[in-house]
């Protein structure tokens, strides 16, 4: 090995471009907060390294095209390196060197020839141009990454602005909608109005296009409480995705958490985003994030030196025994090191900096399992996530953690701290695989649509803790799942080898779109289906956008890189199913919104309460009877009731509660089943609102008890008890 490469004194000095002015005008400033602080009369910089041994600011022309000053931080204060510019302004436009000894095999890979972003900067300016000069080794090198390669990056990099964060809120305060109530509709900020006629061209896929009246007013109109927004922190299109002229459209491959994706932005200005949350608040929307804190655009340790890796490599980064390498439980080549102070800073610090100043209303985490971990493993009560916990501002907000990683012993769903949601995905694939006609999968149903108290009822959790969904971004849209029996990611250019193969999807006949009516109706009745139990199960139900009107992706189940029409709602191509589809996922929400009992806030147990003479929960079978053993293991049973007693109070007192009582029928067998409607003490009949077989039922008709409902094969009924009149109370005679 090159002596060069692993001693300190020894490395290759740095490039020093030309007509680049140094300047003594610095003064000391201070060593927090951390990024670059605009006080009314300067800019105080400061940035976290415990191994650096120079720190230079670089500031550059307005464009970030070309530098003009160079300013070596004066000071080091608790591995901190910080100065004060008295005559910096918003709008500056910076970057960093840092100084340092470049041995890899020692976790170090310092190399000042490399421009760094500030992991605190509010805003990045420019695209990002791939070039060899973005690697701090010689790519190409026979030493690979233990080469140092001597290019200036600058002119390939996006740089940094300086920012006035001061906002003037509208009167609207934040929604604060109870967890109970939430309905979580996850989209994409640039591919919901892409392609929407109202939003005028130059704001589509931006800030701006979102925060349009008729965008805001259709999200209020379908009944969600929250829209959750994938990854809208800066982030870097990978190499290889510019090299097949494609991009990275979901952003998991964030490079700032701080700063906004530039691409959303459609003004020069930092505000744009918090505009769009009080446009969104005043319509009673909450935001929440999908964040992404678990790895960095950086990649592994042939990736390029964009920020953390030139920073302080061995102190942000999990590093393998060899220190060479990155441990890699992300499966994106490193991952994010939240056991070391000044990183679990970092990641709190942009989580406080957007519920509190951004005032965003929760987040989702992605590879959560990541957060909770410690060098020997997972933690339930790990720091980050006791960190949050205890937070005043972030135990206010939604937490909602993607429970697994792709590291050992990384799937942990259910065991994440109180206080913490979680993505439910056994939610999802029993609801697939039981709409599909699966055998044995009562028990499991059974399980799911009470919030699967089995997984989450524990340490004093609500049912809102299972996130139920049954598509996300990750997969097929509801539509696609009962088009296509395969995957068809051939756009994405890897030979239809990504994505995943396990689908629990049916064609029912034709693989994609047809013509064929009665195949067309069975699809367009198992999405209600799907629909309606996703909204009528306890938890929290997230549906995903596009869902409401069928949109598809053409059979795509992993259309990360497809910033086009494939991934961008088609809002002009809704057809008349669409529309009556649209309709029926309004009615689901509004009756879910009404009928409390569909979102109690303790879990159902189906335990018989002598004293009340009631049960909460009784599952039926066709018959009318209660389920026995041998019922419930029957593999071949596929139809089965379920009655939620309004009369069992939902918080535990010893009184009877006032709630409607509900009968869900659901009958996943490919022929009519004979229901039998039961007796219910206090009620006089059964009116159905729902019958996924009849979607256009407008009024709630009415069947008596004993009734024998020939159930459509593949279809879900609700019932609501009418309850018996009671006689009016005579008038009291005068005297």
């Amino acid at each position: 090995m090159n002596d060069k490469v692993n001693t300190r004194e020894q490395s290759p000095p740095q490039i020093v471009a030309p007509n680049v002015r140094r300047t003594s005008r610095v003064r000391e400033g201070l060593p927090y907060p951390l990024g670059a602080t605009w006080d009314g009369l300067g800019v105080n910089f400061a940035i976290f390294s415990a191994n650096a041994t120079k720190v230079e600011l670089c500031l550059f022309d307005e464009d970030g095209e070309r530098e003009i000053e160079r300013v070596e931080l004066p000071e080091y204060t608790d591995e901190v390196w910080h100065g004060y510019l008295p005559d910096a302004r918003p709008g500056a436009t910076y970057g960093y060197r840092v100084h340092g000894p470049y041995e890899p095999t020692a976790g170090h890979r310092f190399n000042p020839n490399k421009l760094l972003l500030d992991p605190y900067a509010k805003q990045l300016i420019g695209d990002l141009k791939w070039n060899p000069a973005l690697f701090g080794y010689t790519l190409g090198s026979p030493d690979a990454d233990l080469s140092f390669d001597k290019r200036d990056s600058a002119p390939f990099m996006q740089k940094c602005r300086v920012v006035e964060s001061a906002f003037t809120w509208a009167r609207a305060r934040r929604p604060q909608i109870p967890w109970e109530r939430s309905i979580i509709y996850e989209t994409h900020l640039r591919g919901f109005t892409m392609q929407h006629p109202a939003v005028p061209k130059e704001f589509r896929g931006t800030f701006s296009g979102l925060m349009q009246h008729e965008v805001i007013e259709y999200i209020k109109n379908l009944g969600v409480t929250a829209v959750e927004l994938l990854p809208i922190h800066a982030f870097v299109d990978d190499s290889y995705l510019v090299e097949k002229k494609l991009k990275n459209y979901w952003g998991y491959n964030s490079i700032g958490f701080f700063a906004p994706q530039p691409r959303y932005l459609a003004t020069p200005f930092i505000n744009e985003v918090k505009e769009m949350v009080s446009h969104l608040h005043d319509a009673g929307i909450e935001v929440i994030l999908d964040v992404v804190y678990n790895h960095t655009a950086e990649g592994n340790e042939l990736g390029p030196t964009l920020s953390f890796r030139g920073i302080d490599n061995a102190s942000y980064y999990r590093l393998a025994p060899d220190p060479r390498y990155y441990i890699n439980d992300t499966g994106t080549g490193n991952t994010v090191n939240l056991s070391h102070s000044r990183v679990l800073q970092m990641v709190t610090d942009s989580l406080r900096y957007w519920a509190q100043e951004v005032q965003i209303d929760g987040f989702r985490f992605d590879l959560a399992t990541i957060l909770g971990r410690e060098p020997h493993g997972f933690e339930e009560d790990g720091r980050f996530l006791d960190a949050c916990r205890q937070d005043p501002a972030l135990s206010q907000v939604k937490l909602i953690a993607e429970p697994w990683d792709c590291g050992p012993g990384g799937y942990q769903v259910g065991r994440f701290s109180p206080g913490w949601a979680e993505w439910n995905d056994r939610y999802r694939d029993t609801v697939r695989a039981y709409w599909k006609g699966e055998e044995g999968k009562l028990p499991e149903l059974a399980a799911r649509l009470t919030a699967s108290a089995d997984i989450f009822n524990k340490r004093g959790r609500r049912p809102w803790a299972s996130v139920n969904f049954v598509t996300a971004h990750d997969g097929f849209t509801l539509n696609d799942l009962v088009s296509y029996n395969e995957k068809h990611n051939e756009a994405n250019g890897e030979d239809n080898k990504d994505g995943h193969d396990h689908n629990l999807s049916f064609n029912y006949g034709v693989e994609g779109p047809t013509e064929d009516p009665d195949i067309r109706s069975l699809r367009l009745r198992q999405i209600r289906n799907m629909l309606a139990t996703l909204l009528f199960s306890q938890g929290t139900p997230m549906l995903l956008a596009g869902d409401e009107f069928a949109h598809t992706q053409q059979g795509n189940n992993n259309a990360y890189c497809q910033d086009n029409e494939v991934s961008w709602i088609d809002w002009e191509g809704i057809d008349q199913d669409g529309i009556e589809l649209l309709e029926f996922t309004r009615k689901l929400i509004q009756l879910r919104q009404n009928l409390p009992i569909l979102r109690r806030m303790r879990f159902l147990s189906g335990i018989y309460n002598e004293e009340l003479d009631v049960k909460d929960v009784t599952w039926l079978t066709p018959a009318g009877d209660e389920m026995t053993p041998e019922n419930w293991e029957d593999p071949n049973a596929r139809c089965i009731s379920i009655l939620l007693d309004g009369r069992a109070q939902p918080t535990g007192i010893r009184r009877r509660g006032t709630d409607v009582t509900l009968l869900m029928i659901m009958n996943a067998h490919n022929d009519v089943v004979k229901c039998t409607l039961p007796e219910v003490v206090g009620g006089e009949a059964w009116m159905c609102h729902i019958d996924t077989n009849h979607p256009d039922l407008d009024t709630p008709a009415e069947f008596g008890f004993g009734k024998v409902y020939s159930v459509t094969a593949h279809s879900l009924l609700l019932f609501q008890l009418k309850p018996v009149k009671q006689p009016k109370p005579e008038k009291r005679r005068s005297a």
